[in-house]
């Protein structure tokens, strides 16, 4: 059986000891009928909900589509995309997370990311992976496959990552090579110059 709730829906998920927060425009019947749901497929969609810690918003996401399997593996899945905004101590944006796919496994409160994956924050530093690991409790991203970077006037590739969830800082398992992009200043162009494994491991 099938449960379909249009607009927003009230979600309490625990995740890494916070709870996210959607906003609610259901009754109370259709939100206790989300959750007493024991097997199937309940849905969700235009889901938008919030994750606070401590009494302070740490994070926003949003999904077009949110599915939640009551099976012999609890999780939820978001098939259409996914999007994750983190925030600051002044509720500043500091680094945001997009996929085409995510999985969170409930009681492992982890979540798999799939499917042109990115992540990037407020110093210009982007992350490009095909599959990375968000664990909610140690608030760290990590990946054991191949991964791009982009950074202002540099590209870095490399297979391995982690990362702290805001992404200030990142460490890559093994460099491939990286691109530097170094702009002419006569003409105003930019060419590429590519150095196997040119820059540390771990980047600050």
């Amino acid at each position: 059986m099938k449960v379909r709730i249009f607009h927003k829906l009230l979600i309490l998920a625990a995740l890494s000891g916070c709870l996210f927060f959607p906003s609610c425009s259901n009754d109370v019947e259709q939100v206790n009928a989300f959750f007493q749901q024991k097997t199937g497929v309940d849905e969700a969609v235009d889901m938008e909900s919030y994750m606070s810690q401590g009494g302070r918003m740490k994070a926003r996401l949003r999904s077009p589509l949110m599915l939640r399997y009551q099976d012999t593996l609890p999780r939820m899945e978001f098939p259409k995309s996914l999007h994750v905004d983190f925030f600051d101590s002044t509720m500043q944006v500091q680094s945001q997370v997009d996929a085409r796919f995510a999985r969170y496994l409930e009681a492992q409160n982890r979540i798999l990311l799939k499917d042109s994956v990115r992540v990037f924050n407020l110093q210009g530093d982007t992350l490009f992976c095909q599959e990375l690991w968000w664990e909610q409790n140690a608030m760290e991203f990590h990946t054991d496959k191949p991964v791009r970077i982009h950074r202002p006037g540099m590209i870095i590739n490399g297979v391995g990552l982690k990362a702290p969830q805001d992404f200030k800082t990142f460490t890559i398992f093994s460099i491939t090579n990286s691109i530097l992009r170094v702009k002419d200043a006569g003409l105003g162009t930019t060419a590429d110059s590519t150095a196997p494994a040119a820059v540390p491991t771990n980047v600050r």
